[in-house]
């Protein structure tokens, strides 16, 4: 049975992923930041018939957190199949670039930039011991810089500036990830799940968590011959 990491995945669209995940057959271990949230969230998935889970307590934005979870992780496996990046905040108003405090800046990237490179290196050496690793960091459309300049741009995308700016540096790191392991059996990918309903903004998203986990699931059980360094939604490749 192959082996999948979903961080911040007891709730919304992470949550979602690692059951879809699960119910292919996968094991799954939830990286939840919070141990009891996450032993919520398996025994919600077990109710459901859903064994095949376990948790991994993990801070993805605090480096002793990931190097302890990493530690924990390789005692139960011999090889890391597949890492989907998941675990990101929204963080706080107002996010004009303009106006927008660096605190908050800093700490939006720590999580959503920062957690997901430094969680990414602690686990290469699993991934490097499957045979078809794969890794998607999953992001936004507002991390896309010709999506943001278009003429149909959401106007709503102007509260949003920190969280965009984290995305674009995440699809930058899909890239440059993905170039450097160009010549090696790794799959690596930026995806979008699309605007969902979590708390990420307030429970306004159209898509439920269940359908914007469905891009991500897609690109997460991509064969050795599907793409790489490329950034996905449900309707097909966007635009970096």
């Amino acid at each position: 049975m192959k082996n999948v990491v979903v961080t911040g995945a007891n709730k919304g669209i992470g949550f979602e992923v690692a059951k879809q995940m699960a119910e292919l057959g996968y094991f799954v271990y939830l990286g939840c930041r919070n141990e009891l949230n996450g032993l919520e969230a398996i025994s919600n998935l077990r109710k459901s018939g859903i064994s095949n889970v376990g948790l991994l307590q993990i801070d993805v934005s605090d480096p002793d957190s990931v190097k302890a979870a990493v530690s924990n992780l390789a005692s139960k496996i011999d090889a890391l199949d597949i890492l989907i990046n998941n675990a990101g905040i929204s963080g706080s108003q107002p996010q004009n670039i303009s106006i927008c405090d660096i605190s908050l800046l800093k700490d939006v990237f720590n999580t959503n930039y920062f957690g997901a490179i430094q969680t990414t290196q602690a686990m290469l050496p699993l991934l490097e011991k499957a045979e078809q690793p794969v890794i998607v960091n999953v992001s936004s459309e507002l991390g896309s810089l010709a999506m943001q300049t278009s003429q149909g741009r959401n106007p709503n995308w102007d509260h949003f500036d920190a969280y965009a700016s984290t995305k674009t540096a995440l699809n930058s790191f899909t890239i440059l990830l993905a170039h450097e392991l160009r010549n090696t059996k790794f799959r690596i990918n930026s995806v979008t799940p699309g605007f969902t309903a979590t708390d990420l903004n307030g429970f306004t998203g159209f898509k439920t968590p269940a359908q914007g986990a469905q891009p991500i699931v897609r690109m997460a059980t991509i064969g050795a011959d599907g793409p790489s360094g490329k950034f996905f939604r449900e309707e097909g490749e966007v635009p970096w």
